[in-house]
C-alpha cells in the first residue's frame, strides 16, 4: 500500500532551498531556530511502481487472461495495495470502457426510443441486476476464495481448457449477434462466478458464457461483457469506497502515485479495449487460452506459498 515518504512517527523530510535534511521528527521539532519548511517527498520507486500497476490493470483487466492472477505476481515483490489503491486503478480502467465505446453509449442514449435501443439496455439492466442481487449476498457472507497462487492457478488453467473447448463448440453454430434474454441472465450469473473464483477473469467469464448461451460471435459477446462491465465495475468500486470510508484505520495514501495509477489504467485500457475489438473480429481467443495455461503452471511451480 502506499504511504507518503515520510513516516510522521519517527522522521520528517525538511527542505531548506537547496538542502535536504533527514533526521528524527523530535529532534527537529525541537530546533525552533532552525527555519525550515516540511515538504511533501515523493519516493521515486513509489511513482514507478503505481505506473508498473497502473498499467498491468489496463492491460489484465479487459484480456481474458485475469488481472488477479499478474497482480499476484506483482505484488510477491511489491507487496500488497490498499483497498483505496485498487478502487483507483479499477476507476481508471472503468473510464477506459466509456471512452471506446462512447459513441455506442450516446446512440443508445439518444435513441432511446428506439426498439432496438430499448431491448438492449434492457438486457444489459437484466444483467447487471442478476449480478447485483446474486453477488452483494455473495459478497456481505464472504463467499469467494483466497487470492493465494493455488485457487488462482488453477482458475487460470480451468479458464484456458474451457476457453478453447468453448471456442470450438460454438465455432459449429451459425454466427448470432442477438443479445437474447438467456444470454443477459447468463452474463449476470459469469460475472458473480468470477468475483468469487479469483483468477477466473470477469471479461472472460462475461465473454465466453454469453457465446455459450446463443450470441455466438465474439465481437458481439465481447461488446456486451464490456457495456454491462461499466456498471458492474462502477458499483463494485462504489461498494468498496464506501468499505473505505468507514475504516477508521484506512492508510493515508500517496495522493501522487494515485493519480499516476489511475491515468495509467484508463490510458492502457483504452488501448487494450479497442485493440482487442479489432482483434477478435477475425482471430480466435486461442492464444489467450493457452497463456493462461502457461501462466497457471508457472505459478504452481514458481509462486507456491505466495
Amino acid at each position: 500500500m502506499y504511504h507518503h515518504a515520510s513516516n510522521a512517527s519517527q522522521w520528517e523530510f525538511y527542505c531548506t532551498k537547496t538542502i535536504y535534511l533527514r533526521k528524527p521528527a523530535a529532534e527537529l521539532r525541537s530546533a525552533r531556530t532552525l527555519r525550515t519548511f516540511p515538504q511533501p517527498v515523493h519516493r521515486v520507486n513509489d511513482l514507478l511502481a503505481a505506473l508498473l500497476l497502473g498499467i498491468l490493470e489496463g492491460l489484465t483487466e479487459f484480456l481474458p487472461i485475469s488481472s488477479t492472477g499478474h497482480l499476484l505476481i506483482v505484488q510477491h515483490w511489491l507487496g500488497r495495495q490498499s483497498d483505496l489503491f485498487n478502487i483507483v486503478i479499477q476507476s481508471g480502467a472503468i473510464l477506459a470502457i466509456v471512452l471506446v465505446f462512447r459513441e455506442r453509449l450516446i446512440r443508445l442514449a439518444l435513441g432511446w426510443r428506439e426498439p432496438a435501443n430499448i431491448d438492449y439496455v434492457m438486457k444489459l439492466g437484466v444483467a447487471f441486476l442478476v449480478t447485483a442481487l446474486v453477488g452483494l449476498p455473495v459478497r456481505l457472507l464472504g463467499w469467494e476464495l483466497p487470492e493465494t497462487v493455488a485457487p488462482v492457478a488453477i482458475a487460470l488453467i480451468v479458464g484456458g481448457v474451457l476457453m478453447i473447448a468453448v471456442e470450438r463448440f460454438v465455432e459449429r453454430r451459425p454466427p448470432s449477434t442477438v443479445v437474447t434474454w438467456n444470454v443477459a441472465v447468463w452474463v449476470g450469473l459469469a460475472q458473480v462466478v468470477a468475483g468469487v473464483f479469483p483468477g477466473t477473469s470477469r471479461s472472460a467469464a462475461a465473454i465466453f458464457v454469453a457465446m455459450l448461451a446463443g450470441l455466438a460471435s465474439r465481437p458481439a459477446a465481447a461488446e456486451f461483457a464490456f457495456l454491462v462491465g461499466i456498471p458492474t465495475m462502477f458499483a463494485a468500486s462504489a461498494f468498496a469506497v464506501l468499505e473505505y470510508a468507514g475504516n477508521p484505520a484506512a492508510p493515508r495514501e500517496n495522493w501522487t502515485a494515485l493519480a499516476v495509477a489511475f491515468s495509467a489504467a484508463a490510458l492502457t485500457g483504452f488501448l487494450v479495449v479497442r485493440w482487442l475489438m479489432a482483434y477478435v473480429k477475425s482471430k480466435r481467443f486461442t492464444v489467450f487460452a493457452v497463456y493462461r495455461i502457461v501462466l497457471g503452471i508457472a505459478l504452481l511451480l514458481f509462486l507456491p506459498n505466495a
